[in-house]
C-alpha cells in the first residue's frame, strides 16, 4: 500500500505504531547501556573471587 492510498485513520495508526517502536528501542538501548556500566564490575568481582579461591587452594595444598 502506498502512502497516497492511506486514509487519515490508517496514517494515524501507522504513526502510533512507529512511536511505539521508537519508545521500545529507546527502552532497550537504555537497558543495554545500564548493563554495560555494571559489566566491568561484575568481571572484576569474579576475577578477584577466582584469585582468592586459587590462593586459598595453594595455601592448603602446600600447607603455608
Amino acid at each position: 500500500m502506498s502512502d497516497v492510498d492511506m486514509t487519515t485513520a490508517e496514517q494515524s495508526l501507522a504513526d502510533d505504531k512507529m512511536r511505539a517502536e521508537i519508545a521500545k528501542l529507546i527502552a532497550e538501548t537504555s537497558k543495554i547501556n545500564a548493563e554495560a556500566r555494571w559489566y566491568p564490575l561484575a568481571v572484576a568481582t569474579g576475577l578477584v573471587g577466582a584469585i582468592a579461591g586459587l590462593t586459598a587452594f595453594i595455601i592448603k595444598l602446600f600447607g603455608l
